[in-house]
């Protein structure tokens, strides 16, 4: 009797979850190979920068020395690598599950700047990357399985039909009006702003990325797809979304603190890309309440970890050397002052 409810049991628990596919076993792979290469890079490019600074003018004073650094150059053929491995994992799994798995480059990037570079990770650090761990496998296995395409004609009726289009008409009118209205007059102020473009315009590029991936893939097992115009269309989009993308980004970069710019950028980045992935390829179709539940209790564990990570990595264990108050983010050196605001315009202000 014992052994048919044992039985019963195991048999219900293999209907529920019927194990990764092989597509998303290899999305993974590369997600995480990608989280790796990405991560490291960080570290490599900051040892070369460290070497060229000690040698001739830093870059964070206008100089250029790094581009004659060999190891700046291998952090940066690292970070091109890790970016054609998250490139690829797109043709194999869903957004769903390579998108969050981005969060692991920033514990790999903390963990290597612990050892390497003698940077010290707080407990809270710690707790933090414990979390994106956390998270990340609850993602991975609970993630829905890649949707069988064909062709990427099959791609482009996805991407053309009504939820779709209304979302990315959505999207680029909000891109424009925060462009040329917002912009012009708080983008210097409000970190959101920037943010929102990036994290917007990026969800229409991950789709088109994820497209063209897929066409490339068919085109690799036999099936040319680079004869459809809708793979070329693909393609400008990318084009056009990655430099609008990169654009703003940069400009959010030189203007707030980037502990402040990455984790609202990943929250913003990440949720945008997920949604748009369920609303154009149906991710959430073949999926039942509670795995949808799980995953989604997974990507909060993530955002969990991630914003402890940013919020603790100037900070270091033991009884505070300093006064209690102290000024947030203040870094005279690079010309910002609290919570990013620039100091001109906080000069303004106290005025």
């Amino acid at each position: 009797m014992a052994s048919e409810v044992v039985g019963t049991t195991t048999q219900s628990w293999k209907d529920v979850y019927k194990g990764m596919s092989s597509d998303n076993i290899k999305g993974l792979v590369l997600a995480l190979s990608s989280s790796i290469f990405i991560g490291a890079s960080f570290i490599v490019k900051k040892k070369g920068l460290k070497k060229a600074g000690a040698s001739g003018v830093r870059a964070g004073v206008g100089g250029y020395s790094y581009l004659f650094e060999p190891l700046w150059w291998v952090g940066m053929i690292t970070m091109i690598v890790g970016e054609v491995a998250n490139f690829a994992a797109y043709a194999f799994a869903p957004a769903i599950l390579v998108t969050p798995l981005g969060a692991l480059s920033i514990i790999i990037s903390a963990v290597l700047a612990h050892i390497i570079l003698r940077e010290r990770l707080h407990t809270f650090g710690i707790l933090g990357c414990a979390l994106c761990v956390v998270g990340s496998i609850t993602i991975v296995l609970h993630a829905p399985q890649e949707r069988a395409i064909e062709s990427v004609t099959e791609v482009w009726d996805l991407a053309t039909e009504p939820a779709f289009l209304f979302y990315a008409a959505l999207v680029i009118t909000t891109s424009l009006v925060l462009i040329f209205h917002y912009l012009p007059q708080y983008g210097q102020t409000h970190i959101m702003f920037y943010i929102g473009v990036c994290s917007l315009v990026g969800s229409l590029s991950v789709m088109s990325v994820k497209a063209i991936g897929i066409a490339l893939k068919l085109t690799l097992s036999g099936m040319n797809q680079l004869i459809y115009p809708e793979t070329w269309a693909f393609t400008m989009i990318v084009i056009v979304c990655i430099i609008t993308q990169m654009n703003y980004l940069n400009k959010a970069l030189d203007t707030f603190n980037t502990a402040v710019v990455s984790p609202i950028y990943y929250v913003m980045f990440t949720s945008l890309t997920i949604l748009a992935s369920v609303i154009m390829f149906k991710d959430w179709d073949r999926q039942n309440p509670t795995q949808i539940v799980t995953e989604l209790c997974g990507f909060v564990t993530i955002l969990s970890g991630t914003f402890l990570l940013h919020k603790t990595k100037d900070m270091v264990d033991g009884p505070p050397m300093l006064p209690l108050r102290l000024p947030k983010h203040t870094d005279e050196e690079d010309g910002f002052g609290q919570e990013g605001i620039p100091l001109k315009r906080q000069d303004s202000l106290r005025s």
